[in-house]
């Protein structure tokens, strides 16, 4: 008796014990799911956990890489400022915007860019390249923009890619640009190769050869006259901060098809009657800070010409006729811009007529003489 009861009484206790422990309702987690259909439980989930824990995480196929340090977004990689010194490993395959500026990259391998065949633009701007393998850039099938500025580069590298539109490269230490250097890029449209030590002697003949280039930039380099060998497809040339003197008669006979002219900061004194003859499409014409003493002549004849500075120089007199031709309503194309401030002369003995030819009065920057 007593001990049936004693049984009675011991798994009623039992059973009061098994309720007690029922847990309340959770959201289930990684586990959880991973055990359903699988047949699986907790002991076997822990048990391959276990296993794989000395081994790295696999990721799906679709899933792209990024390299350690950068951001990956939608076709661009940015690795700026991260003080690399060689370029990445593991950069997407599929990736058209590749930053690395700003970093401490001495040299391009040829490796480098390997099967980087969808790369549309590479920034490579402030660090300290000198030194780039004549295969670096033979994966970059679809390259358009390349910006190689502020690097310690003396030439401008060999077998850029065909497919190149845009070759920023100014603030290097090129002296010199060999035959030959743009061969094979007949699709390139703007150079920026401003900032370096290069002097006119430093194209050699036949250096542009091949381009048709719409936009070049030789700024702040060590130039004494107007280069006589550039591509004569361009419409922008600038040259300012240099040291060119004078504008000799046929300087520009190459260059019928400019529309803007950057002469400004040089130290030009004289420009040869005719001069400008050869640019009659010429929009802009910058000639700021040189040490002209009068208007270029010329500008009367240019049907197109809109906008003119000459401020900064030495000009001491303005003639009725140097802007406007003579008589009403002959030029086709009105200035809207005519810069004239900085020099010796003072506007209230320049007579209204010389600038029948603008269209506000606005547009003309004059102010007073001070020494």
């Amino acid at each position: 008796m007593f001990s049936s009861l004693s049984l009675l009484l011991l798994l009623h206790i039992c059973s009061l014990t098994v309720s007690s422990l029922a847990l309340p309702f959770e959201q289930r987690g990684f586990w959880d799911f991973a055990m359903d259909g699988n047949g699986g439980d907790l002991t076997s989930v822990m048990m391959r956990d276990e296993e794989g824990s000395g081994m790295e995480e696999e990721l799906p196929p679709d899933v792209p890489l990024c390299p350690f340090g950068c951001h990956c977004q939608l076709h661009v990689v940015q690795c700026s400022d991260l003080s690399l010194t060689v370029v990445p490993k593991e950069i997407p395959k599929d990736t058209k915007l590749l930053d690395l500026q700003n970093n401490r990259i001495t040299e391009l391998k040829e490796n480098d860019f390997k099967g980087l065949a969808n790369l549309y633009a590479l920034s490579l701007v402030n660090n300290k390249i000198s030194k780039v393998h004549p295969k670096a850039f033979t994966p970059l099938l679809h390259l358009k923009k390349l910006y190689f500025s502020r690097n310690l580069l003396t030439v401008v590298p060999r077998n850029l890619p065909p497919s190149l539109v845009e070759l920023r490269i100014h603030e290097n230490r090129i002296k010199t640009v060999p035959e030959g250097t743009f061969s094979r890029l007949g699709s390139m449209n703007c150079i920026e190769m401003g900032g370096n030590p290069i002097q006119n002697s430093g194209f050699e003949p036949g250096a542009f050869k091949g381009l048709k280039l719409n936009y070049l930039r030789i700024s702040e380099a060590k130039l004494t006259g107007i280069p006589k060998d550039l591509p004569d497809s361009l419409h922008e040339l600038h040259l300012d901060s240099n040291q060119i003197q004078a504008i000799e008669l046929e300087d520009l006979k190459r260059y019928k098809h400019l529309h803007r002219l950057g002469l400004g900061h040089n130290h030009i004194r004289m420009i040869e009657n005719g001069s400008l003859s050869y640019v009659q499409n010429l929009r802009e014409l910058h000639l700021d800070n040189n040490r002209l003493t009068r208007v270029p002549k010329g500008l009367p004849e240019m049907k197109y010409l809109q906008v003119v500075y000459l401020h900064s120089n030495n000009i001491s007199q303005v003639d009725v006729n140097d802007f406007c031709p003579r008589g009403f309503g002959i030029k086709r194309s009105f200035y809207n811009g005519i810069s004239l401030y900085g020099n010796p002369v003072y506007y209230w003995e320049v007579q209204p007529a010389t600038f029948r030819c603008v269209t506000d009065r606005l547009a003309i920057q004059f102010g007073n003489y001070k020494k």
